[in-house]
């Protein structure tokens, strides 16, 4: 074989190493553009779906924060409304005890049934009944009779007193050892979670007649 065919051959089989060597290059190539493809699209879907969890949770947040500053907006108003109308309660109870008043006769019953009751609720023995000037001006004239209807059998003794009051009585034993205050002032206060219980029922219309607690 002469020197050119060497040669030709020579050329051809480094031709098809290189074609050979070439096509690996590709396939390696082709390989690694997928993985890195994949890698990419895997870390591109990781991202997305970080953000999407990113943006939920900021979502959420924002809800979240939207809801209690509603609810707090809500709280904030019912207090308000609970106190206005337990407000305007307390006036139209005092109002109505004040109408009571000035009607002598039925308030003249009331002082007799609170009495009656304080009677029957304190133990046995001497009592001691406490009345703004006022109304023990009134009582003087009617106080034997009343008196005797209210707690028969039982002394009981008719005092005035300087303190400021709506009206009202407050019956103890002339030892002190027991007493009952029902003085106006006394019952509001004893009545107070009542009436804010009222005032809330009033904010659904549904509040009972506030004569009940003046005559209750």
């Amino acid at each position: 074989m002469d020197t050119d065919s060497q040669v030709t051959q020579l050329e051809a089989a480094l031709l098809r190493q290189a074609e050979t060597l070439a096509r690996e290059q590709r396939q390696n190539a082709e390989v690694l553009r997928a993985r890195i493809l994949a890698e990419s699209l895997d870390k591109l879907k990781l991202a997305e779906e970080r953000e999407v969890l990113a943006a939920k949770a900021e979502a959420e947040r924002r809800v979240r924060r939207q809801s209690q500053a509603a609810e707090t907006r809500l709280a904030s108003e019912l207090d308000r409304l609970r106190w206005a109308l337990t407000e305007a309660t307390l006036s139209g109870v005092k109002l109505a005890f004040q109408e009571l008043v000035d009607d002598e006769t039925a308030y003249l019953g009331v002082l007799e049934a609170w009495l009656a009751a304080a009677a029957q609720a304190l133990p046995a023995g001497d009592l001691v009944v406490e009345v703004r000037r006022e109304d023990g001006k009134m009582l003087a004239s009617v106080w034997n009779d009343l008196s005797a209807r209210a707690a028969p059998g039982r002394q009981v003794t008719l005092r005035s007193h300087n303190q400021s009051s709506e009206g009202g009585i407050r019956v103890r034993m002339a030892d002190d050892r027991a007493q009952l205050d029902q003085t106006f002032e006394a019952r509001q206060s004893r009545l107070s979670d009542e009436l804010a219980r009222v005032a809330m029922e009033r904010l659904f219309a549904s509040a009972p007649d506030l004569g009940t607690l003046v005559h209750g």
